[in-house]
């Protein structure tokens, strides 16, 4: 599968972004995707999964109750919408899938494969 984010983008603080992941090459529904972020010169860390059904997520404690994950399988996207965007929410995104069992994966490392990445930058 090949994944391809978009909607990244400079908003000010207390704003709103949706970003969409597009896959394509492989059946959506047999991946659960999930979103990173890199900061500036800092790691990549989990934001948010979604199971391959949709039923279940999950989100790391800093985006939790401001961000949400959703996918649409006939679309073949994922999601993440975020609202009351913080400076601290400014880095490169990235959605990524894995095939294997077991939900959620929280590492980079136990995910397949990977977007290009889409800049969002939350001024103050």
């Amino acid at each position: 599968v090949q994944l391809q984010a978009s909607g990244g983008g400079l908003v000010q603080a207390g704003g709103s972004l949706r970003l969409s992941c597009v896959a394509s090459g492989r059946t959506f529904s047999d991946y659960a995707m999930g979103w990173f972020r890199q900061p500036p010169g800092k790691e990549r860390d989990f934001v948010a999964c979604v199971s391959w059904s949709g039923r279940s997520v999950y989100y790391a404690d800093d985006v939790k109750g401001r961000f949400t994950i959703s996918r649409d399988n006939a679309k073949n996207t994922v999601y993440l919408q975020m609202n009351n965007l913080k400076p601290e929410d400014t880095a490169v995104y990235y959605c990524a899938a894995y095939s294997s069992s077991g939900f959620p994966h929280r590492h980079p490392s136990e995910y397949d494969v990977w977007g290009q990445g889409t800049l969002v930058t939350v001024s103050s």
